[in-house]
């Protein structure tokens, strides 16, 4: 009654901090006007000023990407101050929540970042855990700094040229994904007003046309490429796909002369200036044009673009000539078709390109439209080369560079894991060992896995996982999967494909008992109690109270769950339920008391009751749960234990009913019941075998697998015959 009473006034408490967070949010899933996307005057919409210091006046929105102008009053005349750009007119690069925090940036004359403000974000860790005053002050790191430099999140190196930024603590994805938000966009819109020199590359020289190569041809060995994109990519729905592009370089003869035929690839060269490029784009399917319908003559064709590095390339309308017809034999047909023209100095085709797709994409939950890309990359083969492709070094991916940053700590955690598996996969020779009076020798791996989970993956690592984390992923499996996004944070990652796995194999028991960071410290809270002499204050919750109780985490994840297709964002809030956060990420110190009360209130209720949360609360326990139930391998049980209680009555997890069945999705593999399984002293049916045979004068033999004496078996010996010798 005691736990119930608690538990009562917890989870009021969880609710005010929910509703109480709301209040205090600034720019978390703040509503912002449809015109500050699409309006020509964005400034009107957007808080300019704020980001370029001493502006007066802005133009409208120009280039493509597209940018603002920022203006100053000196003696009648305006002076261009800087720039002003819209990070999601630029790029839709996703934070952790899945969504691009919006970004207003301003940067000087010079190439130097002079402001930054968050319009908006998704981010519930910025809500909930982590204040939104960290996300500017980490953003302020940025003032002053010049758009070329190499900026990474991390620490600073010189000898390598680097400029480092501290990160937020808690936050790193979020911090990594602005960081690519605030490089792309300023270095985007340097190069467009010159701030940048375009990078220039060697150019491709080709050998003469050779061959006539069909479309299957041209498709096998790369010439031609296809870039789609499915409706629910961009929030719609469809059988079909949303667009469907084929496209492929000209210049180069062979490919050239495939596609267009002879008399049209001289026709086309015959019109190029040195060094123009021509590229072909046809459209056999989709919902939507690739032209773009809001086109007009003297505009920009503002759906397709080509990226070279960080060089981008637009076409306008002059950039454009018609497509009639594809030569290649087995070409499929089109509803949609052009030639655009490359006109920038940095483009070479011996090296690697991509087509970009630019798109809008609607927010299931808001119907708003926001920004995205998806890209293509092409690159000719090395027959179409003279000399062969050159060689190309890629910079390391965002994530990957976060591993090797990392390596030690990822290996020593891997290590960690496998070495308290291994612990476990020998529990039978442990638990042979051990007895119940002397339970060290499956103890001592216990508890070590819980002090180094609590110490170094729940406080130092800050890995311990969430609910939060199975509903980003339950959503991206549904609408848009980007590995990226999940190995920007190399513990979680490595974590969770472990979890995966021995859910699978053993149960949630094995992560749960022995490794959950926060389940840990609430055993752990426990068994201290017991030492300091508060064993008599502690208690379990009756069987019948216990069995209804247990399936409140179950509601708990499904509420979650259901929420989430309507709102994320209130699915995360309410995902608090979780004390994680305030437990490992910010500090129970550091929280506002709601926060603090009701992690608090479930760590020193842990003391009087095994892992109250993990029984009756935990989402993330529900959600390992169900899976567990085509785990591959389970405890042992006997004959004899559908009516013996003995392991029933020292069953910390009350999983044991009854019948003296396990159940296997509330078990957290302590053990205990395995230890008893083969003690012939707290076993009773081997402490009544070894008596029997203890008072009969017969050998106690050893405990066979399935937790009997191995039988003693009489050997008949046979009488001798007359006459036999010796």
């Amino acid at each position: 009654m005691f736990a119930l009473r608690a538990l009562r006034r917890l989870l009021p408490a969880l609710a005010g901090l929910v509703l109480a967070s709301a209040a205090h949010a600034d720019t978390y899933e703040v509503k912002l006007p449809p015109e500050l996307g699409t309006s020509p005057k964005m400034c009107d919409y957007a808080p300019c000023a704020e980001v370029m210091p001493g502006a007066t006046s802005f133009s409208e929105r120009k280039g493509q990407p597209p940018f603002v102008e920022a203006y100053k009053d000196e003696g009648g005349q305006k002076k261009l101050l800087g720039y002003v750009m819209l990070s999601t007119d630029i790029t839709d690069t996703p934070a952790y929540s899945g969504k691009p925090v919006v970004t207003l940036i301003g940067m000087d004359t010079a190439g130097k970042f002079v402001g930054v403000k968050i319009l908006k974000h998704s981010e519930p860790i910025l809500l909930l855990g982590i204040p939104e005053s960290l996300l500017i002050k980490f953003n302020n790191q940025y003032l002053g700094k010049f758009v070329g430099d190499n900026i990474e999140i991390g620490k600073s190196r010189p000898d390598e040229n680097i400029i480092g930024l501290d990160a937020i603590t808690g936050a790193t994805v979020t911090v990594i994904a602005q960081n690519q938000v605030m490089m792309t966009s300023g270095t985007t819109v340097a190069k467009q007003v010159g701030i940048l020199k375009p990078v220039i590359r060697p150019q491709a020289k080709f050998p003469p046309a050779s061959g006539t190569p069909s479309w299957s041809d041209l498709v096998a060995d790369g010439s031609v490429q296809r870039l789609t994109v499915k409706p629910e990519e961009v929030g719609l729905k469809g059988d079909g796909p949303y667009m469907d592009l084929w496209f492929g370089y000209l210049n180069q003869p062979t490919i050239g002369q495939a596609i267009l035929g002879k008399d049209g690839y001289a026709s086309l060269m015959s019109r190029l200036k040195d060094g123009e490029h021509a590229i072909f784009i046809i459209k056999p399917a989709g919902m939507d044009s690739f032209k773009g319908s809001g086109f007009v003559r003297g505009g920009i064709y503002d759906r397709v673009q080509v990226r070279q590095d960080k060089d981008a390339f637009t076409f306008r309308d002059l950039d454009y000539v018609n497509l009639w017809s594809v030569a290649a034999p087995g070409a499929p047909a089109f509803s949609e078709s052009a030639i655009f023209i490359i006109r920038g100095k940095g483009f070479s085709a011996a090296y690697p390109w991509r087509l970009v797709f630019l798109g809008n994409k609607i927010d299931k939950e808001t119907s708003a439209k926001t920004f995205a890309n998806f890209d293509k990359e092409y690159w000719l083969a090395d027959k179409y080369v003279e000399g062969g492709r050159p060689v190309v070094v890629k910079p390391d991916p965002t994530w990957l560079k976060v591993w090797k940053e990392r390596a030690v700590e990822i290996a020593g955690f891997i290590v960690f894991l496998l070495a308290i598996s291994a612990a476990y996969a020998s529990r039978d020779k442990l638990v042979r060992r051990a007895n119940r009076q002397r339970r060290w020798p499956v103890n001592a791996f216990k508890y070590t896995g819980w002090v180094i989970s609590i110490g170094f993956v729940g406080f130092s690592a800050m890995a311990q996982p969430s609910i939060t984390q199975v509903l980003t992923w339950f959503h991206s499996l549904l609408f848009q999967w980007k590995w990226e996004l999940f190995l920007s944070d190399p513990l979680i990652f490595v974590f969770w494909v472990f979890i995966i796995v021995t859910v699978f194999i053993w149960g949630r028991g094995f992560f749960c008992g022995w490794l959950c960071p926060f389940g840990s410290l609430s055993e752990l809270l426990f068994r201290l109690g017991r030492l300091v002499g508060l064993k008599r204050f502690q208690f379990q919750l009756p069987k019948p109270l216990h069995d209804k109780l247990k399936w409140v985490k179950y509601v708990v994840f499904f509420g979650l769950l259901a929420v989430s297709f309507f709102s994320m964002g209130l699915a995360e809030k309410l995902a608090e339920v979780e004390p994680f956060k305030t437990t490992f990420l910010v500090g129970i110190t550091n929280r506002s008391w709601p926060y603090s009360l009701f992690a608090a209130g479930l760590l020193g209720l842990s003391i009087f009751i095994e892992r109250p949360f993990c029984k009756y609360l935990c989402p993330l326990g529900a959600s390992l749960a169900m899976p567990t139930t085509f785990r591959w391998f389970g405890l042992k049980r006997k004959d004899e234990c559908t009516s013996c209680k003995a392991c029933a009555k020292g069953c910390g997890s009350q999983a044991i009913d009854a019948k003296g069945n396990i159940d296997q999705r509330e078990c957290m593999l302590c053990l205990d019941c395995m230890v008893l399984y083969y003690d012939d002293h707290a076993c009773p049916p081997l402490a009544q075998e070894r008596k029997r045979r203890t008072k009969a004068g017969q050998p106690l033999t050893p405990i066979n697998g399935k937790g009997y004496f191995i039988p003693i078996h009489q050997v008949p010996v046979e009488p001798k015959k007359e006459g036999a010798t010796a």
